[in-house]
């Protein structure tokens, strides 16, 4: 069990693992939003743990399977300490970079599963996600699937993401679903209506990826300047009268955050755990980050509440909001 967890509050996932009530997600430091930087990537992977940060977060098709190959020389270093939650589902790969077809049928988790393992160099992985569901498939074949991983010891704990509430209750019938990974941020609300009870219901734990906004909620103040191999450069959020719009409103969140003395995306943070705590549902939000500083600045929002007005304020903006999240 980790034991490096009390430098940020925790929870148990799903009512098992105990983690840090902050992931880091680990996608940006391989592929999607510009240039990387490997030695910085692991420098913030280390700061991670020193902070308390304990789950990271990756997937199979993260930079054609190169993110989980950077996990693992980390992960040997500290597999006492560090949880990895990967996922499977993307058929995506080196050879088929462009491929973004889904396969949900049990063979191909069982194969997946096993490179996932080879590449992230452990034996077991710590949380091990459906990153989309395929309707063709039925979900009893595929959760029984990743149930068996679980039997045989290559899987501790199994997610889903991006499901409805029904797909959800399903699963979790036949397996104890322990996470939930869906988009919950101020700018993206969806899943509150009908996931999140659900979520609650079941004791299945909540890990809201983007939960910055995908760097929108950072604030226009740190210059967020998309590079030309951006892919938020294709989602409507981030183009034209939408990208001008949505950044009035972030300057508006900037300034209630300096008004509070924390930082735009402290706000934004402290809004989803404020949230979450009003609605009895337990989080694990992983902003990805390549950044040390900025690392510690959401690890601290972490601890940051608002109060009723503030957060009225606050989901004034999120209504505003111009353009699909992607």
């Amino acid at each position: 069990m980790p034991d490096n967890v009390g430098l940020i509050s925790k929870v148990r996932l799903g009512g098992g693992m105990v983690v840090g009530r902050q992931g880091l997600g680990c996608m940006g430091m391989s592929e999607f939003y510009g240039q990387t930087d490997k030695r910085q990537a692991l420098a913030t992977l280390e700061r991670a743990l020193e902070l308390g940060v304990n789950m990271f977060d990756t997937a199979d098709m993260y930079g054609l399977g190169a993110n989980e190959q950077l996990l693992a020389p980390f992960l040997a270093r500290h597999r006492a300490k560090a949880l990895v939650a990967t996922k499977f589902g993307y058929t995506r790969d080196a050879r088929s970079p462009d491929d973004w077809s889904l396969d949900n049928r049990p063979e191909y988790i069982r194969q997946a599963v096993d490179r996932s393992l080879q590449r992230l160099g452990v034996e077991v992985i710590d949380l091990y996600y459906m990153h989309r569901r395929v309707e063709s498939v039925p979900l009893d074949e595929s959760i029984g699937a990743m149930a068996d991983l679980v039997k045989a010891g290559k899987v501790r704990a199994l997610g889903l993401s991006q499901v409805s509430a029904q797909e959800l209750l399903q699963a979790h019938a036949i397996h104890p679903i322990a996470a939930l990974q869906s988009e919950w941020s101020l700018f993206a609300r969806e899943i509150e209506s009908e996931i999140l009870p659900v979520a609650r219901s079941l004791g299945t734990t909540l890990v809201p990826y983007a939960p910055l906004g995908r760097g929108l909620l950072v604030g226009p103040a740190n210059g967020l300047v998309l590079e030309q191999d951006d892919v938020r450069r294709h989602f409507p959020r981030f183009q034209d009268e939408n990208w001008r719009a949505n950044q009035r409103l972030v300057e508006t969140l900037q300034h209630s955050a300096g008004m509070l003395g924390i930082s735009t995306a402290q706000a934004a943070l402290a809004w989803l755990y404020t949230k979450a705590e009003r609605l009895g549902v337990d989080i694990v939000p992983i902003p990805g980050t390549r950044n040390c500083q900025r690392l510690a600045e959401n690890v601290a929002a972490s601890s940051i509440r608002l109060s009723d007005a503030e957060m009225d304020s606050l989901e004034t903006l999120a209504d505003a909001v111009q353009g699909a999240a992607v």
